[in-house]
């Protein structure tokens, strides 16, 4: 098995999360917060893209640093009581993977807290490690410290870690540390995205089966 532990991005890559909870969580920020200002899903995915989710929030809306911790808050409120539904065929893909030796660990934007409640919630494996925004700034993605951390503490190198995301962010951390980086397209058709994954990843997915279709020869 070429790549011994596969590391997911939580949010559009295990769960169909930004449609369903933060896209909206965001919507209804602004409707109170910054009345009259206004953001599409497709902008969303975008700036999510690049150059990111506080870069948006602080060149795109004005947000201070002390509306960051309020719309951050408004967040966690958010999502606590929403749980996203993972995308079918996932959990057979990692428990395939687990079946054959293989290990999972995530790296994320959202709190491992919260990553380990919908993955138990949907039925997933558990992940041996989570990096979430709970680390602090420095080390989230596209920070290539997670990746370090989990060749570290598993005793794996590089060339053994695929990184799978539907993100830049992503796909820079697995840049930086020399790891194989999947990139995924299930949870939009947005097209500069795509463009951009299709010219610079190893490997590009638009359906869960083709990822397992692809883990299943290595």
């Amino acid at each position: 098995m070429r790549f011994k532990c596969l590391v997911f991005d939580h949010d559009d890559t295990v769960v169909n999360s930004t449609a369903t909870i933060h896209y909206p969580s965001f919507v209804d920020y602004l409707r109170l917060y910054r009345p009259g200002m206004d953001c599409t899903l497709e902008d969303y995915f975008l700036k999510n893209f690049h150059p990111g989710f506080l870069e948006m929030c602080r060149e795109d809306y004005g947000l201070t640093e002390r509306e960051l911790a309020e719309e951050e808050r408004f967040w966690r409120e958010y999502v606590r009581t929403r749980i996203p539904t993972a995308y079918p065929g996932m959990k057979e893909l990692m428990e395939r993977h687990i079946a054959r030796g293989g290990r999972i660990c995530v790296v994320s934007h959202s709190y491992a807290d919260n990553i380990r409640r919908d993955w138990a919630a949907n039925a997933l494996p558990a992940p041996e490690l989570v990096f979430g925004w709970e680390q602090p700034p420095e080390r989230r993605k596209p920070s290539p410290w997670p990746l370090k951390e989990i060749m570290r503490r598993l005793g794996l190198k590089a060339e053994e870690l695929l990184m799978i995301d539907d993100l830049k962010p992503g796909y820079d951390m697995a840049a930086a540390c020399g790891v194989s980086f999947a990139g995924v397209g299930w949870s939009n058709d947005v097209e500069p995205i795509e463009r951009f994954m299709r010219e610079n990843c190893h490997v590009y997915f638009k359906t869960v089966a083709a990822l397992g279709a692809y883990l299943e020869e290595m």
